[in-house]
């Protein structure tokens, strides 16, 4: 993902910014583009089987279905455990107790992240500051506000 994303990068030296000598390295992608391009790859990767043909082992995929994968895909031989259900012998701890985002249809929303299992929603007295102010010279005094949240629980 980093190297097939690698960039080059020049800086030109000389008077008054002109190219006289052209210096150029190159650079490595951006953390974002990585982790984006590693995101694709898991989002397509193929579940595959070690099968023998011949006397070599190979790996095939476990869905005749789908086309063989090349060096650049990403395959996996075990599926990935439950993480919904507290599982100690996976290390898998489950989502039930765990706070989600109502509103939120991504991964950190109630309907994700607590399975279908639903959720209970508490009002909650929060403890804030506010009305921040800086004094000269050198500190920050501020007030402490108190608010009613919706803290929203998996079951």
């Amino acid at each position: 993902a980093i190297l097939n994303n690698m960039r080059v990068e020049c800086k030109c030296h000389g008077v008054s910014g002109s190219c006289e000598v052209k210096t150029c390295w190159k650079a490595m992608p951006p953390f974002r583009k990585v982790g984006n391009v590693l995101k694709e790859k898991f989002d397509g990767a193929t579940e595959v089987e070690q099968r023998k043909i011949g006397s070599t082992k190979v790996l095939v995929p476990k869905n005749s279905q789908f086309k063989p994968h090349t060096d650049e895909d990403l395959v996996y031989l075990d599926s990935s455990p439950d993480f919904c259900d507290h599982d100690l012998k996976n290390g898998v701890l489950g989502t039930s107790g765990r706070h989600c985002n109502k509103t939120s249809k991504a991964i950190d929303g109630c309907e994700l992240m607590c399975c279908g299992r639903g959720f209970h929603t508490d009002e909650v007295e929060v403890v804030e500051r506010c009305s921040c102010k800086f004094h000269w010279c050198c500190f920050v005094k501020c007030k402490q506000c108190h608010r009613l949240v919706e803290m929203h629980t998996c079951r």
